[in-house]
C-alpha cells in the first residue's frame, strides 16, 4: 500500500481544490442589533447549467487513522460544500485531475469549525469524520443530469498521521 501523511488544512494548500470555510479574523458586518458578526460569501458555489442549490444533512460514521483510501469521486456539474455541525475534526482528501483521472491524493485534517467547498469537478474522498457525531450540512447541486463520477484505485493508499 502507498502512504499519504495528513497535514493541517489551510486556505493556501487547499486553494487548487476549493475553499476553506472558516471565520475570518473580523466579520464583514455586524447585524442583529450588534450581537452577531456576519462572515459573508466564504465560498465560490457553482451549480452549473440546469442546477440549483440544495441543502442536505449527512450523518456519517466516524473513521480512524490509519485510513484506507481506495476510491475518490467528483461532481462534474457543481461544487459541494461540507459544513460540520460540531467542532470535531474531519479528514479532507483531494486529488488533482490528470487527464480525466485522479492524480496523487493529498490528505488534510480540519481544525475545529472549518468546512470545505470542493470546486466543480474536483476529485475528493468520501465524507470522513474522525469523531462522532459525523453530522454535516451539505450545500450542493440539485438537478436532473448525472453529477457523480467514481474512481477506484488499483492499489489503495493508507492515510496516516495525527489528528488535532
Amino acid at each position: 500500500m502507498r502512504h499519504i501523511d495528513v497535514r493541517p488544512l489551510t486556505a493556501n494548500s487547499f486553494a487548487p481544490f476549493g475553499d476553506v470555510i472558516t471565520l475570518r479574523d473580523a466579520p464583514d458586518k455586524i447585524i442583529n442589533q450588534g450581537l452577531c458578526g456576519r462572515h459573508h460569501d466564504l465560498a465560490a458555489m457553482d451549480f452549473g447549467p440546469g442546477g440549483q442549490a440544495g441543502i442536505s444533512l449527512f450523518d456519517a460514521q466516524p473513521r480512524t487513522l490509519p485510513y484506507t483510501l481506495d476510491m475518490v469521486e467528483r461532481h462534474p456539474e457543481g461544487s459541494q460544500a461540507f459544513l460540520p455541525m460540531t467542532q470535531e475534526p474531519f479528514l479532507v482528501i483531494v486529488a488533482p485531475d490528470t487527464g480525466g483521472k485522479p492524480g496523487q491524493p493529498l490528505a488534510f485534517v480540519t481544525a475545529p469549525g472549518q468546512g470545505v467547498n470542493y470546486h466543480r469537478g474536483t476529485w475528493h474522498g468520501v465524507l470522513t469524520p474522525l469523531a462522532a457525531p459525523g453530522l454535516f450540512a451539505v450545500v450542493d447541486r440539485i438537478g436532473e443530469t448525472p453529477n457523480l463520477e467514481e474512481h477506484w484505485f488499483e492499489t489503495p493508499f493508507t492515510i496516516v498521521g495525527d489528528t488535532p
